[in-house]
């Protein structure tokens, strides 16, 4: 009975374990001759080929839209350009515009301290009428409705005050749009030339030109980032530009309203005698 039970246990330690099915087994000789086993761990396959291989391909927007991307994002560069161009353009004219509508508040507040008590609405008038600024064009509008009386005076001239104001801010618009969307529309561009990168990649042989296929897909995405930069050099200014005109015509309508505040201040004064009377 010993002997049985020893032939069982040794048939079972001689019965050879079964292979993983995912184990590639080759043999390979030895020096004595014997074959060896030899292990190998099968390569997974790139996702590109599974994709071909099953029949998935990009959708027909997709395909439109990468041939798209491939015409190129030069002309992101240009319409950047153009945008400078008119970013210049307006900076200019209103540096103009605000340079020959500047007034001189000392002078235009001694006029009205000089004609309006006393009642010399045309002198007063011929002097404004002169003034070609925001507050020489709302005091003349004050002076010729005098006699509607102070209140009427000071809501007619802040509704001129409001129509002067979009004549001084004429172009601020644009420069604020250029500011907020210059980056994004480099950003496109960017864009842009990465897909072209990494299509041109997929495209380049194995053996590609001399540098091999990474040096040209560096090259092609740092050509691509030059559009971030140019729409940042092209928002920058536009931003800074559009706050120092801003602020300029919010320096010009504050000092209006002074204006218009001591002419309604006189006119109530004019008109407290004759209530009185």
């Amino acid at each position: 009975m010993h002997h049985a039970v020893a032939r069982a246990t040794k048939c079972r330690l001689q019965r050879p374990t079964a292979q993983p099915s995912n184990v590639h087994r080759t043999e390979r000789r030895g020096t004595g001759g014997t074959h060896l086993p030899h292990l190998r761990t099968p390569h997974p396959m790139p996702t590109s080929i599974l994709l071909a291989s099953e029949g998935v391909q990009a959708g027909w927007l997709t395909n439109v839209l990468l041939d798209f991307a491939r015409g190129g994002a030069e002309w992101v560069l240009w319409l950047l350009v153009f945008l400078s161009i008119g970013t210049v353009a307006i900076l200019v004219e209103r540096l103009v515009f605000l340079r020959r509508a500047d007034a001189d508040r000392e002078r235009l507040r001694r006029l009205i301290l000089d004609h309006v008590p006393e009642g010399e609405a045309d002198a007063l008038l011929a002097h404004l009428e002169q003034d070609e600024s925001m507050e020489g064009r709302v005091l003349a509008y004050g002076v010729r409705e005098m006699e509607r009386g102070p209140h009427a005076v000071e809501e007619l001239c802040r509704g001129a005050i409001g129509t002067e104001r979009l004549r001084y801010e004429r172009g601020l618009p644009f420069l604020a749009t250029v500011g907020s969307n210059a980056p994004f529309i480099g950003l496109f561009g960017t864009v842009i030339g990465v897909i072209m990168a990494f299509d041109q990649l997929r495209n380049l042989d194995a053996d590609g030109a001399a540098g091999g296929p990474s040096e040209g897909v560096m090259g092609a995405i740092a050509e691509a980032l030059v559009a971030t930069g140019v729409g940042l050099l092209v928002a920058i200014p536009a931003i800074i530009f559009f706050n120092v005109l801003k602020s300029r015509v919010n320096r010009i309508v504050t000092g209006t309203d002074l204006l218009l505040r001591t002419l309604v201040a006189l006119l109530h004064e004019r008109r407290t005698p004759e209530h009185s009377e």
